[in-house]
């Protein structure tokens, strides 16, 4: 009799945060958009492109303000409205995630504006930015503790939850400055590559946005099936304590996934194709991150492999090109990296390029969640 009103709290809950940051970036996109029109904030498209894309030139970018404050918004607003439910250490380090992302983003895009060029951040300040905000991070979750009193992540690699095998804090017991730097290497790769997987996919109307959707969607549905099943519920069925989970304050990560999705949602309506204004790397690199910290706290961080999929794909065509490029001395295998160029080149139009690969990445992350909730049947 308590799980059935606790379950429709938490449903209200999840559904009153998605549904304020939509609102919230649905309505009051159209005014950023011409506040960053007035700001001169506009799109720097580089000259060796397809040209279809000189198009967009001037198109307002820097949309990742948009998305982060409908989070922000929507999270915290539902909070207030249902006494705090959503908020923990667990939650509030997925939102620092999204912010210091998004904070190395908006430097980015700043400069390519500022100096009116196709790149702002070298490649390693780039880097430097991101391992700062990952570093940072990554020690918080094994320090902050949460409403259960454990702290938000494991030293355990995962793929559906943690893996014995691979718990890096073997390594920190026996040499514990090794083992803490092995898993401050291992939250870096992830974030790095999670990151940047965002960041390539951002070159079509929509594109990044469509398939964060998706992405972060299934972070919501993983989160509120963990919150069903936790080790740490009061009415968990002893029969049960061999598959539930040990996830940290999983409802409160719904709640913030389902934060992102809304206004993600609500920035879509204006990014599809011709894009009134564009997510950019404040957008993508904090999307990213907040797609990271996610998989690190529900303990699915290779299930990301499916989940990121298109991102996989994206990152993927570039480092094969990139690879192949040098150990040929000039030939490529693609025309044109990420990959979604190439298809551009191939003469497919913007909108079908965008709807296959949403189609794609639906694909993955069915597979994803499908593999995730057989895990537990099994």
């Amino acid at each position: 009799m308590w799980a059935a009103p606790c379950q429709t709290g938490a449903v209200g809950t999840l559904l009153t945060a998605g549904g304020l940051a939509l609102a919230f970036s649905l309505f009051l996109t159209p005014l950023f958009v011409r506040l960053f029109k007035r700001l001169e904030l506009g799109q720097f498209v580089r000259d060796d492109g397809p040209k279809l894309h000189h198009t967009k030139r001037g198109t307002p970018s820097m949309g990742g303000i948009v998305i982060l404050l409908a989070t922000l918004f929507g999270f915290f607003v539902s909070a207030i409205v249902n006494g705090g439910e959503g908020i923990s250490a667990s939650s509030l380090l997925v939102l620092f995630m999204f912010i210091g992302m998004a904070g190395v983003g908006f430097v980015d895009d700043f400069l390519k504006v500022h100096h009116q060029r196709s790149l702002g951040l070298g490649g390693w300040a780039k880097i430097a930015g991101q391992t700062v905000v990952a570093s940072a991070f990554g020690l918080l979750a094994l320090q902050v503790p949460t409403t259960g009193g454990h702290a938000p992540a494991s030293m355990a690699i995962s793929a559906f939850r943690d893996i014995p095998a691979l718990d890096l804090a073997r390594i920190a017991t026996a040499v514990p400055a090794v083992g803490v730097i092995a898993y401050l290497i291992w939250i870096n790769f992830l974030a790095t590559a999670t990151t940047n997987g965002v960041n390539l996919a951002d070159g079509l109307d929509g594109l990044a946005t469509g398939a964060s959707i998706l992405a972060v969607g299934s972070y919501m549905l993983i989160g509120f099936w963990q919150f069903n099943q936790s080790c740490f519920s009061p009415t968990i069925n002893p029969d049960d304590l061999d598959k539930c989970y040990t996830t940290n304050d999983p409802l409160s990560l719904a709640i913030v996934a389902a934060a992102i999705c809304g206004a993600l949602i609500g920035f879509l309506w204006w990014n599809t194709s011709p894009a009134k204004i564009i997510m950019g790397d404040t957008g993508s690199l904090g999307l990213g991150g907040a797609l990271c910290a996610l998989a690190i706290e529900t303990h699915t961080e290779l299930l990301l492999i499916l989940i990121g999929g298109l991102f996989v794909i994206e990152a993927g065509s570039v480092i094969i090109q990139r690879a192949y490029f040098k150990a040929t001395h000039g030939k490529r295998i693609f025309p044109m990296t990420p990959i979604h160029h190439s298809f551009e080149l191939m003469g497919w139009g913007e909108v079908t390029i965008v709807v296959r690969f949403w189609i794609i990445a639906g694909v993955l992350i069915a597979v994803g969640v499908g593999t995730f909730y057989f895990e537990w049947l099994s």
